[in-house]
């Protein structure tokens, strides 16, 4: 019996199928953007991996990334994957003493330094002696570079595997609730729910369709890591753009014109505010009310915002006012809600084209058991 695709196997498939394919798009400053196709981002992932194991690291070994979103997040942790270790994501915005507790709890033997604001003041979380490398667009280090490694180095060749049981990644919760809380992932349940992912959008957009995403929402949560990066991973049919920064961001959802779009409820209000910033809430309601015309000025909105292509949006994390989905709706956006967990790799709830409404979370996604507690609660019950 043929054992099921892992998420390495699903890379290894994308990278032999359409190398020249344009997997990542990672700006650079000035306007300017770099590409990298299946073939390029793997053959530094395999020449970093190489680099990896020259260091003799034990089977499952944690690395870990300090970095925001980035083209080379990801190709690290494809290079991590590769070589046999582990991946432990911080968040970029994390203090000095959490830093050094999730690297100490971790017991990570490498940390990957990438792109951040506040480097200078987490510099004193970084314990003495843990190697470093410091990736494209990270603030000036005194860490060997990335680009140095990878000139020098000759990548991993043939399919290197993984068991089902090995874990892929340690994803830390954020502390917002107190001292972060590291939760094991597998490659076999990371894959099972992006796979899950991948098909819950595509029987949403349709199956055959390119999918283009914005990665800005931060790689070390599970959001984004479980249905934007990991999805992308076991697609291979979608192309993902990153947010240079804050002060750019609209140009660079303008850039990617993202067909799924993923967001919080604390920034869908933001964009919301933005639009009521140009247009007065009750002349924008007036014109949305007139037949045919409001539907122009609701796509003008949405192209403004850089959504107009958006097939599909999706708000988590937090709770999102009814109210709320349903201004961005009568703009002509689906934007829908759902529920999940880090320790369900973001795959739990749903809203589907047929439950929907406003205020729901949807229903099980497949595969997903769900019992009531017995300490009661509001059972669900369908809107419609």
């Amino acid at each position: 019996m043929s054992q099921p695709k892992l998420m390495l196997d699903y890379i290894y498939d994308h990278e032999r199928a359409h190398p020249d394919a344009v997997y990542l798009t990672q700006p650079i400053g000035g306007g300017q953007v770099v590409d990298y196709t299946w073939a390029q981002a793997l053959d530094q992932a395999r020449r970093m991996a190489a680099h990896l194991q020259s260091r003799g690291m034990e089977p499952g070994a944690r690395i870990a990334i300090l970095s925001k979103n980035s083209a080379h997040f990801i190709i690290a942790e494809l290079a991590i994957w590769i070589a046999g270790g582990t991946t432990v994501a911080i968040f970029p915005t994390e203090t000095a003493d959490t830093i050094r507790y999730v690297l100490e709890h971790s017991g990570a033997s490498l940390l990957f330094v990438g792109k951040l604001d506040m480097w200078q003041q987490q510099t004193p979380g970084i314990p003495a002696g843990l190697p470093c490398i410091a990736l494209p667009l990270s603030p000036p280090t005194t860490f060997e570079t990335w680009d140095a490694i990878i000139a020098r180095t000759p990548p991993v060749t043939g399919q290197p595997a993984r068991a089902a049981t090995d874990l892929a990644m340690l994803i830390y919760t954020s502390g917002s609730t107190g001292q972060p809380k590291g939760v094991m992932h597998s490659f076999e349940r990371v894959t099972a729910a992006s796979l899950g992912i991948v098909n819950e959008l595509k029987s949403r957009v349709g199956a055959e369709r390119h999918n283009r995403v914005l990665s800005y929402l931060p790689l070390a949560h599970v959001f984004e890591r479980a249905w934007v990066e990991c999805g992308s991973l076991v697609d291979g049919n979608t192309h993902l753009y990153f947010a240079e920064s804050l002060d750019t961001f609209l140009q660079d959802l303008n850039r990617a014109r993202p067909t799924t779009f993923i967001s919080v409820p604390r920034l869908w209000l933001k964009f919301q505010q933005g639009v009521f910033s140009k247009m007065p809430p009750q002349k924008l309601d007036r014109l949305l009310s007139i037949p045919f015309l409001g539907r122009m000025v609701g796509r003008k909105v949405l192209k403004g915002l850089g959504l107009d292509q958006a097939l599909l949006a999706g708000s988590g994390s937090a709770p999102i006012p009814a109210e709320l989905i349903s201004w961005y709706r009568r703009l002509g956006l689906n934007l829908s809600e759902g529920y999940a967990m880090t320790e369900d790799f973001a795959y739990s709830h749903n809203s589907t084209d047929a439950i929907n409404a406003p205020g729901y979370v949807g229903v099980p996604m497949p595969g997903v058991q769900v019992r009531l507690s017995a300490e009661g609660g509001r059972p669900w019950r369908d809107p419609g």
